[in-house]
C-alpha cells in the first residue's frame, strides 16, 4: 500500500491574538493538487487559519502559535525556516484585488526579477505570457501590457494577481474569499480558473459561500467558534454530514 502524501499537516494547531485563542487543537492534512475549501461564519477562524499557512500573521503583533505545521514534513514555524522562501513557494491571493502601482506586465515581473528566477529580458517575458495565459487574463491583456494595472476591471485585477503567484513558481495558492468583491461573471471566471490549476497546484480557499466551496472544492472544512468541526470530502460534508452543527450550517438554521 503507497503511503499517502500531504502537502500540508497540521496537528493541535493553537492560535492566540494577545491573549485570546482564536483556533483551537486544528487537525488538517491537505492533499496535494486538490482544492480545500473553508467555510463557517465570519469571526470563526478561517482567514487566521489560512494565513497560518504561510506565517502571514507574523506580521501581526503579539501572536502566538502552538501545535505544528508541517509542509511536505518541514515545520515551517521552525527557527531555521527561510520566510521568504517560504512565501514564494505559498503564495496567497486576498479578498480585494491589491495590483500594484505598475504596469500589467511589470505587476507579474516583479516576484521573478526580485527573485532571480530569469537571467535574460527574454526570459522573463515568457515567464510573464505564460503566467498570464495560466490565469486566463492573456488574451484580455495581450494588447495592454504596457498599461496601468488599475485600469482593468476588478476581476482582471484578480486574476493578475493570481498570475503574480504563479509568476514565482507557487506550488500552493491560499486564497481569502477571492470572489467576494467580484461580481457573478467575474466569479465563474475565477471559480473556472480554479478548476484549470488544481491540476498542477495545492489550492485552499476561503469562502462564505457554500454553493461555491461544493462547486470548486474536494475537501471541506467547517470552522466555528476557531474550532474545526467536520473536515471531510466535499460531496459527503454536504450530503451526509458527521455532525449535527454541520447539517444546521449548510441548511441554513444556524450560522
Amino acid at each position: 500500500m503507497v503511503e499517502q502524501t500531504y502537502t500540508f499537516t497540521i496537528r493541535d494547531l493553537d492560535f492566540y491574538y494577545g491573549t485570546s485563542r482564536a483556533l483551537s487543537q486544528i487537525n488538517m492534512d491537505i492533499l496535494p493538487k486538490r482544492v480545500t475549501a473553508l467555510i463557517g461564519p465570519s469571526g470563526c477562524g478561517k482567514s487566521t487559519f489560512l494565513r497560518c499557512l504561510n506565517r502571514m500573521n507574523d506580521t501581526i503583533p503579539g501572536t502566538r502559535l502552538e501545535g505544528q505545521v508541517l509542509l511536505e514534513g518541514k515545520d515551517i514555524y521552525a527557527l531555521d525556516m527561510d520566510l521568504a522562501n517560504l512565501r514564494q513557494k505559498v503564495g496567497m491571493v486576498f479578498q480585494k484585488p491589491n495590483p500594484f502601482p505598475k504596469s500589467v506586465f511589470d505587476n507579474v515581473a516583479y516576484g521573478p526579477r526580485v527573485l532571480g528566477i530569469t537571467k535574460h529580458k527574454a526570459d522573463l517575458s515568457d515567464v510573464v505570457e505564460k503566467s498570464l495565459r495560466r490565469a486566463a487574463l492573456w488574451d484580455s491583456v495581450k494588447d495592454h501590457l504596457h498599461e496601468d494595472a488599475f485600469g482593468l476591471s476588478l476581476g482582471e485585477q484578480q486574476r493578475l494577481c493570481i498570475a503574480r503567484v504563479l509568476a514565482v513558481d507557487a506550488e500552493v495558492i491560499l486564497m481569502d474569499e477571492p470572489c467576494s468583491a467580484l461580481d457573478p461573471i467575474d466569479t465563474l471566471k475565477i471559480e473556472a480558473l480554479i478548476s484549470d490549476l488544481r491540476e498542477g497546484y495545492t489550492i485552499v480557499i476561503v469562502t462564505h459561500n457554500m454553493q461555491q466551496a461544493a462547486r470548486v472544492s474536494d475537501f471541506t472544512g467547517l470552522f466555528w467558534l476557531g474550532e474545526l468541526i467536520e473536515f471531510n470530502p466535499t460531496e459527503k460534508l454536504f450530503t451526509n454530514p458527521d455532525h449535527e452543527l454541520t447539517e444546521s450550517y449548510i441548511t441554513g438554521r444556524m450560522g
